[in-house]
């Protein structure tokens, strides 16, 4: 689904992806780990567009996308839940999910039919549908940025540490929603410093370090991994 072939990013004289090339395939989850500072959040800037890359080519269901504005590329199928989730506080939960649907089609029906599924995804959304966003827990909040960005029924989820700042209950059920969402056939692009967490569930993962891919491999290939182990589970 998505190819990055030698993406190079700067920063006005300083380059902060070097090279970097990965790929996602339908249906997977890949994991793109490392620490913060690594580059994650930049490379998931220059997929959707919003930080030019210097060199080297994004392809998205083989079409170059790296040229397209960032409403191009959602309009293609790629849409992200950002860091921090993005929501708008002084908004409901339900103004929100109509952010979703902005500059896709018109028709009302469509939309009310996605904002019910929604609902029926997570039950307590539509409970409160009036409530400030600003006002719901972290883990509803993470509930509303995954429901706002599902409005588009994406083909490519990318998620950017979904699981920042959440009680290590909240983290468990953020990754219940990633595997129902990727079983229910959404491909999901996972950038996250929670290792232990990502591995669980992925596919194939990368593994960043001030932005270059330093490793990849299947999960099982990445958690037999001693520095791996060294860096992410020696204490787990």
């Amino acid at each position: 689904m998505l190819e990055l072939t030698d993406i190079r990013v700067k920063y006005g004289k300083s380059v902060v992806i070097h090279d970097v090339s990965l790929s996602i395939q339908q249906g997977e989850i890949v994991s793109i780990l490392g620490p913060n500072g690594s580059g994650k959040t930049t490379l998931v800037r220059s997929i959707v567009g919003l930080t030019p890359v210097v060199s080297g080519e994004i392809k998205f269901l083989n079409e170059n996308i790296q040229k397209l504005k960032p409403h191009q590329i959602v309009a293609k199928g790629i849409v992200v839940v950002p860091e921090g989730r993005g929501i708008f506080p002084k908004m409901s939960i339900e103004e929100n999910l109509k952010t979703g649907f902005m500059f896709i089609e018109k028709d009302k029906n469509v939309m009310n039919e996605r904002i019910q599924e929604a609902y029926d995804r997570f039950p307590i959304l539509g409970q409160r549908r009036n409530q400030l966003a600003g006002t719901l827990s972290g883990g509803e909040q993470t509930m509303l940025a995954v429901s706002r960005a599902m409005m588009r029924k994406p083909k490519l989820l990318l998620m950017d540490e979904p699981s920042l700042g959440l009680s290590p209950k909240l983290v468990q059920q953020t990754f219940g929603i990633i595997q129902e969402l990727n079983q229910a056939g959404t491909s999901i692009l996972l950038i996250e410093q929670n290792a232990v967490k990502a591995l669980a569930i992925c596919t194939r993962g990368y593994i960043l370090q001030k932005g270059n891919v330093v490793l990849s491999g299947t999960r099982e290939q990445l958690i037999a991994d001693e520095k791996v182990h060294k860096a992410y589970f020696a204490m787990d």
